[in-house]
């Protein structure tokens, strides 16, 4: 093997396995927040929620310079070099992706301990083994499926759809984890009295609301509450679940 071959190889195993790391610590980690990094080291009944976020920004930061890293390697190993075949670096991406659910599960979850796929679940082994089993040996599979040359479209369209499907589980958010809710996003200036009259028309019920009072988590609501928050000061309102789970990082821990 050349040495611009195995450049190219290690590049998107790199590569793959740090968006495996992304998926996981931005899914997991942020949107649905069914654990951090360092989860199964923490006082459950009193958690240091700093702490845990300032690992799972090293553990970022650890990613992107895997990506950083990997990047560079194929760039340098295909310079001047003419248009490549799709299938490989497929191939090599998802066993890469793969690679780090299966060593995900191995250490993080069983070896060391630091964190489990649902820190909250009754039954923390099932859920560590249904995610390995979709998110790391399905992967795998299908890399070991592609073929090593010419077409590779019938299996590259469902990895797509496989992809889309796992976006559309991360907008979906908190709204997996429990009781759906309307997100309120209030304009300045409106006041904390203004904001009760709006919820109390609305015939919501406050959940919960970030440190600056602007945004709010209430009971789900219908349309016409809706209106009634719009008419009350409300700069966004929304129980679209994509959207809600992107503004439910917001809430007080």
């Amino acid at each position: 093997m050349e040495g611009a071959d195995r450049r190219v190889i290690i590049g998107w195993l790199m590569i793959g396995f740090a968006l495996g790391g992304f998926f996981d610590g931005i899914l997991l980690h942020q949107v649905l927040q069914w654990h951090h990094l360092l989860s199964g080291l923490d006082d459950p009944a009193n958690p240091n929620l700093p702490l845990q976020v300032l690992a799972d920004g090293i553990f970022h930061l650890l990613m992107y310079a895997v990506a950083i890293i990997g990047t560079a390697l194929v760039v340098r190993a295909r310079k001047g070099q003419g248009a490549f075949d799709r299938t490989p670096v497929l191939k090599l991406a998802l066993f890469g992706f793969g690679a780090w659910h299966v060593a995900d599960a191995l250490l993080s979850h069983w070896l060391l301990g630091i964190h489990r796929i649902r820190m909250d679940s009754d039954d923390p082994l099932l859920w560590d083994l249904g995610w390995l089993a979709v998110f790391g040996l399905l992967p795998l599979l299908i890399g070991w499926c592609l073929p090593r040359g010419g077409s590779g479209r019938p299996v590259a369209a469902s990895v797509l759809a496989f992809l889309l499907a796992s976006g559309l589980a991360a907008g979906l958010g908190p709204a997996l984890t429990g009781p759906q809710e309307t997100i309120v996003v209030f304009r300045s200036g409106v006041s904390e009295d203004e904001k009760m009259a709006a919820l109390m028309n609305a015939g919501g019920s406050l959940r919960w609301s970030d440190a600056s009072g602007a945004v709010w988590g209430i009971s789900d609501v219908p349309l016409p509450g809706m209106l009634a928050l719009y008419r009350g000061g409300a700069a966004l309102v929304s129980s679209t679940p994509a959207l809600a789970g992107c503004l439910a990082f917001t809430r007080r821990a």
